[in-house]
C-alpha cells in the first residue's frame, strides 16, 4: 500500500468537544429532512421509511414520492450544499454555512414550494434530544465547520462499508444500513424471525411509546456507531440484543477495548480503538461478528438457517447478451 493509499485509509479523528456546535447543527438540519421524507412515505415495518443514507458525497432521504412524481434531498458535504431535486427536472441547492436551525428551516420550505412540493407538514420540534426547541425558534446562529463535517462523513462511510459487509453474511431480514436522524447514529439490525415480547424499556426524549413497540416488535440483534453526546463525550460502536437473553452481560467477546456497559444493556466498543488499531476495519467487524455471536446463540437463534450462504465460484454472472457481448 502506498503513502497516498494508507492516507486514504486512515479512520479521522473524532473528538467530541470539537466537533459538538457543529454535531448540534447537522443534526437538528437531518431532523428537518428527515422529517419530510417520514411524513410522506408510505410506513414500513420498523420506521425504515424514516431514515437517511450514506453516500460517497453525504446523506440522501433517497426517492420520496410527490403524489405520482417523486423528489430527493441530499446533504453534500464535499461541495457543502443541500441539493433538492425532484423528477420533473427542478433542481435547487442551498449552501451549507453557519447559520440558525430557523433559517434553515424557512429556506428547505422555500425551495420546496418552488420545486412544487407541498408542505408535508411536519412536526415542528425535534425529537430524541434533552431539549427540544422548536426549528423555527431556534433562531442562535450555529456553527458548521466544512473539515469537521468532512471528517464525521469520512467515519460514516468508513463505518458504512464495514457494516455492509458485515450485512452481507446474514440470510434471514436485515435492515438496511441506516442512519437515524433522530438519535444521530449509523445502525443495522439482524432479525430471528420470532416475534419479540410487549416493549417495556421506555422511549427516548419527545418520541411516543408506540414507536418503540413498533421498532422492538420482533427478535433482534442491533449494531451502531454514534458520535457521542454531552452526556457521553466519545463516539462509539454498539452493539444490544432486544430482547437481552439471559447470560449476555457475561459473554466474552473481542477485541479486548470491547466492553459490555451493564447501565445501557449493551456492549461498546470505542472509536478511538478502532480509529488507532493497526487494521480498524478489521477491529469493528470483530466487535460486529463476536457480539452477534454471543447474543445469537444465547438467545437460541437458528443459525444454520439464517446463515447459509449459496456457493459460488462465478466472480460476476454471466452474460445474457450474446457471445459478442453486445
Amino acid at each position: 500500500m502506498t503513502a497516498t493509499e494508507r492516507a486514504l485509509d486512515r479512520w479521522p479523528p473524532l473528538a467530541y468537544a470539537e466537533l459538538k456546535d457543529t454535531l448540534y447543527a447537522v443534526h437538528m438540519w437531518t431532523q428537518v429532512v428527515g422529517k419530510i421524507r417520514l411524513a410522506l412515505t408510505p410506513l414500513m415495518n420498523h420506521w425504515w421509511n424514516s431514515t437517511l443514507f450514506v453516500t460517497p458525497r453525504g446523506l440522501t432521504t433517497s426517492m420520496i414520492p410527490n403524489g405520482s412524481d417523486a423528489f430527493q434531498i441530499d446533504f453534500d458535504f464535499i461541495d457543502h450544499e443541500l441539493v433538492i431535486v425532484t423528477s420533473l427536472g427542478g433542481r435547487s441547492a442551498i449552501p451549507l454555512r453557519s447559520m440558525s436551525v430557523a433559517d434553515f428551516y424557512r429556506q428547505v420550505f422555500e425551495v420546496l414550494a418552488r420545486l412544487g412540493v407541498p408542505d408535508p407538514g411536519i412536526l415542528q420540534v425535534p425529537v430524541e434530544v434533552a431539549t427540544a426547541i422548536p426549528f423555527l425558534d431556534d433562531r442562535e446562529v450555529r456553527q458548521y465547520d466544512r473539515e469537521k463535517v468532512q471528517r464525521v462523513h469520512t467515519a460514516l462511510l468508513r463505518t458504512q462499508i464495514v457494516f455492509d459487509r458485515f450485512r452481507a453474511d446474514f440470510l434471514g431480514k436485515a435492515s438496511p444500513v441506516q442512519f437515524f436522524w433522530g438519535g444521530f447514529d449509523l445502525a443495522s439490525a439482524r432479525f430471528s424471525g420470532r416475534r419479540g415480547p410487549a416493549y417495556a424499556g421506555g422511549s427516548a426524549p419527545n418520541v411516543h411509546i408506540h414507536v418503540m413497540h413498533e421498532a422492538y416488535s420482533h427478535e433482534l440483534i442491533a449494531a451502531g456507531f454514534w458520535l457521542g453526546s454531552d452526556e457521553l463525550p466519545q463516539p462509539e460502536f454498539y452493539s444490544y440484543a432486544m430482547p437481552p437473553p439471559a447470560g449476555l452481560a457475561d459473554a466474552t467477546i473481542r477485541p479486548e477495548s470491547a466492553r459490555w456497559i451493564a447501565t445501557r444493556g449493551e456492549f461498546v466498543l470505542p472509536y478511538e480503538a478502532v480509529r488507532t488499531a493497526a487494521d480498524p476495519a478489521a477491529s469493528l467487524l470483530t466487535f460486529l461478528q463476536s457480539t452477534y455471536d454471543a447474543a445469537a446463540d444465547l438467545g437460541g437463534w437458528d443459525r444454520p438457517l439464517l446463515e447459509e450462504r449459496p456457493q459460488c465460484d462465478c466472480v460476476r454472472l454471466p452474460s445474457t447478451s450474446g457471445a459478442n457481448g453486445r
